[in-house]
């Protein structure tokens, strides 16, 4: 994209209307309603003093001083270098920050997208990634397939290509999946990008939480010129109370375009919260390591109680991430399911419905239940009681 067209782009445009965030509705009504919160997307988080612990001497002292003024539109410096450092080909100065995943997806959409374009989503995905370009543009989506272990039919892609065809956006390990791409098939849809000339927008929120270090995809900024990646603390991390995500691209233009957006938006993060966050990422091996372990240990428990109900529920392990997508076979179906958990035992799980596209047909017989939490023992503890009481569940 040349800087001439990015400076053109109109900032914002206007569309139809956003239908409600179903997700973050059903979250707001339930979650904190609820006794055993078992839909949750992120990793165990740190109390502030157990963050700080993990500072030097010096930066704990630095912190209880810290002026509360603006600051840098694109993040602070030390936490650029310190995102940057976890990727091979991004340097700081390709990194912008944002208060939050979601201020990011909203801005590098409307920086890309035009109503003249064509934009592809792979389904299932965070329900804004599919919405938000709804609004600007053209949109199709490519769904993942369950009867092949939520794979990904880059034929498919290639299929639904347009001859205005702008950005392909994707997501792994995926949200509610958790499925990581191939690496063969992940390194021909960067092949199938580049020849056309495409954008490449790369939810990454749960990279470096994999079941194994060998499933681990590259960053699409390292993969690809034309390649954004999304990151943020609140998944892999467990520090959603810290409001910071980033994205990291190789277009300095482009970079530019979305900084413009987001003076509109938050202008800068909290300074507080860009300090912490530079803390976490520098100490980040630790955190990852208590993440990873617990969800290791939480995902054998869940798999032991999914096969031994195995007449109710039926899933593909996930490959990474804190979150999975298992089938309900009873009867009554999952969204009823869903409601008597919530209603009667004080179980929150996200039915399929909240997952619902407008673009292709998923599983409505599924449901995402989260695993990152070291409460999460109890919370199934709680479901097995659910499912023992004498409740027509088939």
């Amino acid at each position: 994209m040349s800087e001439r067209r990015v400076a053109s782009r109109t900032m914002f445009r206007p569309g139809p209307p956003l239908r409600d965030f179903a997700l973050e509705v059903y979250f707001a009504r339930w979650q904190t309603a609820t006794r055993h919160h078992l839909a949750a997307s992120d990793s165990e988080t740190l109390s502030l003093t157990e963050l700080l612990a993990l500072a030097g001497a010096e930066d704990r002292e630095a912190f209880r001083h810290l002026a509360l003024g603006y600051g840098a539109p694109r993040g602070g410096e030390r936490l650029r270098r310190a995102i940057a450092a976890g990727y091979a080909q991004a340097s700081a100065e390709q990194v912008l920050c944002f208060s939050g995943a979601q201020e990011a997806i909203h801005t590098a959409m409307h920086a890309l997208l035009d109503p003249g374009d064509h934009a592809i989503i792979i389904l299932p995905t965070y329900p804004s990634t599919e919405t938000i370009p709804a609004g600007l543009c053209a949109v199709s989506g490519v769904a993942l397939d369950p009867a092949r272990g939520w794979t990904l039919d880059i034929d498919a892609v290639a299929g639904a290509l347009r001859a205005n065809t702008r950005l392909v956006a994707i997501n792994f390990p995926n949200n509610p999946t958790g499925k990581i791409l191939e690496r063969e098939r992940f390194d021909a849809l960067v092949a199938l990008c580049r020849r056309r000339g495409i954008w490449l927008f790369s939810d990454e929120v749960y990279r470096l939480i994999e079941r194994a270090p060998a499933l681990r995809l590259p960053a699409a900024v390292d993969a690809y010129e034309r390649g954004l990646s999304l990151g943020g603390l609140a998944k892999s991390f467990g520090l959603p109370g810290l409001r910071i995500g980033w994205i990291a691209c190789r277009d300095g233009a482009l970079l530019q375009r979305m900084e413009r957006i987001k003076h509109y938006l938050s202008i800068c993060n909290a300074a507080p919260c860009e300090r912490l966050a530079a803390i976490a990422l520098e100490a980040g091996d630790r955190i990852l390591a208590r993440n990873r372990r617990i969800a290791a240990e939480n995902v054998a428990l869940l798999g032991d109680f999914l096969d031994a109900h195995g007449a109710l529920f039926q899933w593909h392990e996930p490959d990474g991430g804190v979150v999975g997508f298992p089938r309900y076979k009873g009867a009554e179906g999952v969204e009823s399911f869903c409601a008597r958990l919530i209603e009667r035992h004080g179980v929150l799980l996200l039915p399929a419905s909240l997952y619902r596209s407008d673009l292709a047909r998923l599983p409505a017989d599924r449901f995402r239940i989260g695993f990152g939490r070291s409460d999460f023992a109890a919370g199934l503890e709680a479901l097995g009681a659910a499912l023992s009481e004498p409740t027509p569940w088939l």
